[in-house]
């Protein structure tokens, strides 16, 4: 047996962009950072930041197009994957990427202008569940309500 899957907590980069593959399914994507802090042995205190772009399809697509805000903190399930490209400089590099199956929204409403909740989906192209809107009862959608 193996298993792919990626779990992230982080703050959104960009506000989120749609498109449609060619045979008309919805992909919805935007960047999430992730930042450790830590000290040191010489007790110096550094912070790095991590950047993930996720892809939502079909109706999780369309529920994260329409609620992901730049700047709201989300948490994101999925299949990671690697996609090589060519950097500005001309060197071999590789981003990683997820294939997200869930993403909840964990800002309140307050801050980001969307109630909180969640929104599962199909994880790629083809294949079937939907989306449940911010607001709708989700069981929780602060960072208190998560499992761990």
């Amino acid at each position: 047996m193996t298993m792919n899957k990626v779990l992230v907590i982080g703050n959104v980069g960009n506000d989120p962009e749609m498109r449609y593959t060619p045979n008309g399914n919805p992909v919805t994507s935007f960047n999430v950072a992730t930042n450790r802090r830590y000290t040191t042995g010489e007790g110096e205190q550094r912070e790095e930041t991590e950047w993930f772009r996720v892809n939502a399809w079909n109706r999780l697509a369309e529920t994260c197009n329409q609620y992901v805000t730049k700047g709201m903190k989300v948490y994101v399930e999925g299949r990671l994957t690697s996609s090589p490209y060519i950097s500005r400089d001309g060197d071999p590099r590789a981003g990683n990427e997820i294939s997200a199956t869930d993403v909840r929204f964990l800002d309140r409403a307050e801050r980001s202008g969307a109630g909180p909740g969640e929104a599962t989906g199909s994880g790629g192209p083809g294949s079937g569940p939907g989306s449940v809107p911010p607001g709708a009862d989700s069981g929780g959608g602060d960072v208190e309500d998560l499992p761990w």
